[in-house]
């Protein structure tokens, strides 16, 4: 078993590029670190490129013989302990972790109903986002072009593997997509806390739910093709919610209705 040593090995130096947009972009490959995260990646039958171990974290059994032989038929690059700390990306790292090619999507799937993304620009927020959707049976969701990076390396932890099942289609031109959708008889909603109608009183059958950006909420493009607002009631003092919060209420009304209404 070869070890590489230097942080200068030029693999290492192509694997640590990964970490900005730039390179995830050009390579179409993206990093997923700890065990849970590469054990997803293998049984979901992901595309991946390299799988890079810690060698002392083989040494002193934070790597199972059973994730090892998981493991065994993919390209393994072997790393010392300091070659590994320029590779992470988190605070207590497991010693593993694997590039990945993201998946080729091509299309929007014509469902009930659908999640888009408008210029969401926190990682956290984007991730539980996608972990919400996978937790409620959804299979895609659409991303405005100014929307944070999905393959973000903290996007992709806080998915808790939610990524590898949500078909991503991040599009150039939100405001043209939604008006494609609407020629196919999908009506547009936007939130709004001025709107009459709360989101318990509208109709979720082919309907694109759009959530804004944290601080300007929806863009004024989208508002203007939008064809219903909505809001979420506030009875308390409280003016707004974050967007991934707000997302979620959103979206287990839809599931309410479509699986548990009386």
């Amino acid at each position: 078993m070869q070890v590489i040593t230097s942080k200068e090995n030029e693999m290492v130096k192509q694997i640590k590029k990964l970490k900005e947009k730039k390179y995830r972009d050009e390579t179409g490959c993206f990093i997923v670190e700890g065990i849970k995260l590469v054990k997803e990646a293998l049984q979901e039958k992901m595309k991946i490129q390299t799988v890079v171990i810690c060698e002392e974290c083989v040494q002193d059994g934070t790597l199972s013989q059973n994730l090892l032989y998981e493991i065994a038929k993919q390209n393994c690059l072997y790393v010392t302990a300091k070659v590994f700390e320029v590779l992470t990306d988190v605070t207590n790292p497991q010693g593993i972790l694997a590039v990945v090619y993201k998946p080729e999507i091509m299309q929007i799937e014509k469902e009930e109903m659908i999640i888009a993304l408008d210029g969401i620009q926190d990682p956290g927020n984007l991730g539980t986002i996608l972990r919400t959707l996978d937790s409620a049976g959804f299979q895609q969701v659409i991303l405005s072009k100014d929307t944070v990076d999905p393959y973000n390396p903290k996007v992709v932890r806080s998915t808790m593997g939610a990524i590898y099942r949500i078909r991503i289609k991040q599009v150039v031109n939100l405001v043209e997509t939604l008006k494609e959708m609407q020629k196919q008889s999908y009506k547009v909603v936007v939130t709004s806390l001025q709107a009459e109608k709360n989101i318990y009183q509208m109709d979720y059958h082919k309907k694109v739910i759009i959530i804004g950006n944290e601080a300007n909420g929806v863009s004024q493009e989208v508002e203007k093709i939008a064809n219903e607002t909505v809001k979420i009631p506030m009875l308390g003092k409280t003016e707004s919610l974050n967007a991934a919060v707000a997302t979620s209420i959103i979206v287990y009304e839809y599931v309410r209705r479509k699986h548990f209404a009386i």
